[in-house]
């Protein structure tokens, strides 16, 4: 079971909405690194009046964000036309070098940074890799997408052993 260690992540909420921001500053969290690409929105669309409001809210409770992408600047740019945050594009996740550039960038050591994300293999691998928590969200999907790809039922899986083991929910309660 070691071998899946290295994907669990130490949450999992149903979206970015579903985390207590100020939760998680009681914990010591002084910046959150966000995904974009079906975590914050649908894959390839702008940013939401609701994804908007929520980065002012975590801004508002002292947290800072940053965006660490493996999509280009011009995606990247589309995306943040009303946010004010940090990003790294073509981050080559989940390679740890940048989540330790978002550190740098972000002036908080790794105990002090959460990763949210919906993606095991990129996402929660790269925190993990890191030494940075993770949070695994749903992935954003139109009603319409009745197909998902292999690695989603791969993730399945692995999130069925991550809930039975004793890694289960290593944050603790930073939720709604």
């Amino acid at each position: 079971m070691k071998i899946l260690e290295r994907y669990y992540p130490c949450g999992h909420a149903k979206s970015v909405f579903a985390v207590d921001y100020g939760k998680l500053y009681a914990k010591g969290i002084r910046a959150v690194i966000f995904d974009i690409d079906n975590t914050l929105v649908h894959h390839g669309d702008p940013s939401t009046p609701e994804v908007d409001r929520l980065f002012a809210a975590i801004h508002s409770a002292g947290l800072k964000t940053l965006l660490l992408t493996n999509n280009d600047e011009e995606r990247v740019k589309l995306f943040i036309v009303n946010i004010d945050t940090l990003y790294i594009c073509d981050a080559d996740k989940p390679s740890p070098e940048g989540y330790m550039k978002a550190l740098e960038l972000l002036g908080v050591s790794r105990d002090e940074a959460v990763v949210i994300g919906d993606q095991v293999f990129t996402d929660i691998l790269g925190a993990n890799r890191s030494g940075i928590k993770g949070v695994l969200v749903d992935f954003i999907r139109l009603p319409e997408e009745k197909r998902i790809g292999k690695r989603r039922y791969v993730e399945k899986l692995i999130m069925w052993f991550w809930r039975h083991s004793r890694f289960y929910n290593k944050i603790g309660d930073i939720y709604k």
